[in-house]
């Protein structure tokens, strides 16, 4: 038997203001996803923002791939984000 799976809520509050602090919970939700775990996302506060698809794609955080990857990620693992 492996491990139990482990329920993540991540909580984003970090917009385009800090882009490597945004990417956070969609970076870590879509490994926690990889790894077998369950995942929600819930964003509040200057992350809202990343939610509107020209503010995402014009974010790039320092040595990570643009938010608007990381997010097609979560979206793919079909990992539930709320605002």
């Amino acid at each position: 038997m492996g491990e139990p799976k482990q329920r993540f809520l991540l909580v984003g509050l970090c917009g385009s203001e800090n882009p490597t602090r945004a990417n956070f919970p969609f970076a870590w939700g879509a490994a926690l996803h990889e790894a077998g775990h369950e995942v929600r996302i819930e964003l509040a506060g200057d992350a809202v923002v990343l939610m509107r698809s020209t503010v995402a794609q014009n974010v790039t955080p320092v040595g990570w791939p643009g938010i608007a990857d990381a997010i097609a990620k979560v979206i793919d693992y079909k990992i539930p984000i709320f605002v």
